[in-house]
């Protein structure tokens, strides 16, 4: 699994000699096996008899600091969505980016991003985690600045890695004092001893520590701001951080240290309503935009909020509906972010109020659009995952304990409701998002240049 986790970097290094001395190649021809690869290796587990598996490599022995790594179904499922939709942004962006603009950076970059990402969701050993996180960070900043000519990419750069490195540190100080409670670095042994980490004074620090890495990174109100300022970012950028790996690192930590928490009442009550909350409000936003990115970056919060519901709720259903919209919400989000870019590129604007009639014109993107959309407003259709997960988000949250009392009790008992205010939003968001592209009358004053069906075919895959 090392091998897997550090396969991209290594291959980062080459990426400036083969971008100096092929020029009549495009680089990310030479970038795209190595997500395919990897996304091929990992698929192998699937039909295998596949059990958990853990894999040491010894780094710093004195301080019990391993490159220890986990593969469980949890972390297997991150994995394929990393590797998976990593090579499709990488095709994506062959044919979306210009020769011109700096080829062997950009790759660099997304390379040095898909090994912080394997590393983390990979990761037993808490402090390798932690610098894999930051890592995830400090690319992330690089991916997002990288038209650095342009203030608002330097701007939405600089404030996405100040909250999301506040939230590591954060995170870093609740790993030292379950070093300190549990004697161990390992998540697993943690889990295991985690009767001592619920009976320790310091729980209710930790949990809060903790929370502020998995809320910073995944963009739970109230710092969710750093998000859209993100949406400068070259679409293949926002297709990949920004719906299907980055944000989804929170819910990861979540997921990964609920076994060790959730028994908690705090953190049934914090994570439930910072998710709840992050979803209505967000979703409200969503509405409010005129940008076709930041419609989708609203929305992507919305939808991380209702994730983080989910797993605040803590029963098996909710966990199980949780991770399956994990893996919807990464496909047709994905799908979406390459749309808006296309349509980007077509006519020469994102702003929704220019745009409308071109379901005539560009009819492939219009059925691509129509299934994403549909998909995250939870349309009742036998093909679309989106409502299923969708259906097993309201079923999980009208069967939580009814008994609770205090805030917990209260809390309970206002979930259908703010569930039932958020959904409707998310539907509206995502008409709003569909006709107001593909309805109407065309705005003719738009250039549309020619249609990209490479790039079609890429939105097509997830």
């Amino acid at each position: 699994m090392i091998i897997a986790v550090l396969a991209p970097l290594l291959a980062a290094i080459f990426i400036p000699l083969v971008s100096k001395y092929k020029h009549t190649i495009h680089t990310g021809f030479f970038v795209l096996p190595v997500p395919l690869i990897i996304f091929t290796y990992f698929v192998t587990f699937i039909g295998r008899g596949f059990s958990p598996q853990l894999e040491l490599t010894k780094w710093i022995p004195s301080l019990d600091i391993n490159f220890s790594f986990y593969l469980d179904g949890l972390s297997l499922l991150f994995v394929l969505l990393i590797s998976g939709i990593g090579s499709l942004v990488v095709l994506y962006s062959i044919y979306y980016l210009d020769r011109s603009e700096r080829l062997d950076q950009f790759y660099v970059y997304l390379l040095m991003f898909m090994t912080a990402m394997l590393g983390v969701v990979l990761s037993d050993n808490i402090f390798v985690l932690y610098t894999f996180w930051e890592l995830t960070s400090i690319s992330s900043f690089l991916l997002i600045g990288y038209w650095h000519f342009k203030e608002r990419s330097r701007y939405g750069a600089l404030k996405s890695m100040l909250i999301t490195i506040f939230g590591g540190l954060s995170m870093f100080g609740a790993f030292i004092l379950l070093y300190v409670i549990s004697g161990t670095t390992s998540i697993q042994s943690m889990i295991a001893q985690s009767d001592t980490v619920l009976s320790s004074s310091y729980l209710p620090l930790i949990l809060v520590l903790i929370l502020l890495g998995a809320f910073t990174k995944s963009a739970q109100f109230p710092f969710h701001i750093w998000l859209p300022d993100a949406m400068e970012a070259p679409t293949p950028v926002s297709a990949y951080l920004h719906s299907a790996t980055m944000v989804k690192a929170g819910l990861f930590l979540i997921a990964r240290f609920s076994p060790l928490l959730s028994a908690y009442e705090w953190f049934y009550i914090i994570v439930t309503s910072v998710g709840i909350i992050t979803m209505c409000w967000a979703s409200y936003m969503a509405v409010r935009q005129t940008d076709l990115k930041a419609i989708l970056a609203f929305s992507t919060i919305s939808q991380l909020g209702m994730i983080m519901g989910m797993f605040g709720f803590g029963t098996e259903l909710a966990i199980f509906a949780a991770v399956f919209h994990i893996l919807n919400h990464a496909t047709f989000k994905g799908s979406l972010f390459m749309v808006a870019g296309i349509i980007d590129h077509e006519t020469g604007t994102r702003d929704i109020r220019k745009l409308g009639g071109l379901a005539t014109i560009m009819p492939i993107a219009a059925t691509l659009t129509l299934l994403g959309t549909f998909s995250m407003a939870g349309i009742p259709l036998p093909f679309l995952n989106g409502f299923y997960s969708k259906e097993l988000f309201i079923d999980s949250a009208l069967h939580l304990d009814g008994s609770m009392a205090g805030l917990a009790g209260i809390l309970t008992a206002a979930i259908p409701y703010l569930v039932v205010l958020g959904s409707i939003f998310t539907f509206v968001y995502s008409m709003y998002f569909l006709f107001g592209i593909f309805t109407g009358k065309h705005k003719k004053n738009n250039c549309l240049r020619k249609l990209m069906k490479r790039l079609l075919a890429c939105c097509f895959l997830p």
